[in-house]
């Protein structure tokens, strides 16, 4: 399929920035939702990227999931002539702090009471001269 060139950069632009694209089964979409292009051509451009290993194509739900694979983020560097510095969205690391961890069983007596979710543990047993009795089932099938 022709794709002019400016599509064909946006979708690029957009698929290396986020390391991932998403597009519905709608051929006859007149735009992308994302981008400012015909989702027929987006779908056309991953799929010929996706039979050169350069994009991963995963369909759910009539949405077609694609993410880039290494050998693409290569050719996606060299199309669009950037540095080495710059990565996809999905390769950068959170800069989220890291919880402090607790010792195991450190913080539990600052919890609340577990109300009587114990208590069948303290009751007795049955004393020594306990002795169950079974008997009939109260006339099913029993005749007397």
């Amino acid at each position: 399929m022709l794709v002019s060139k400016q599509n064909r950069k946006v979708i690029y632009e957009a698929l290396f920035k986020g390391g991932a694209l998403v597009a519905p089964k709608d051929y006859n979409l007149p735009k992308h939702a994302d981008l400012d292009v015909p989702n027929l051509e987006v779908i056309k451009i991953m799929q010929s990227l996706t039979s050169k290993g350069f994009v991963k194509t995963q369909f759910s739900w009539q949405w077609y999931y694609y993410t880039l694979t290494d050998e693409g983020i290569d050719y996606l560097r060299e199309y669009l002539h950037l540095p080495q510095e710059i990565v996809p969205a999905t390769l950068k690391k959170s800069a989220r702090p890291a919880a402090p961890r607790r010792a195991c069983g450190e913080g539990r007596e600052n919890r609340g009471p577990r109300g009587d979710r114990g208590d069948y543990r303290r009751k007795e047993g049955a004393n020594g001269d306990f002795k169950p009795e079974f008997r009939g089932g109260l006339g099913r099938g029993n005749r007397e």
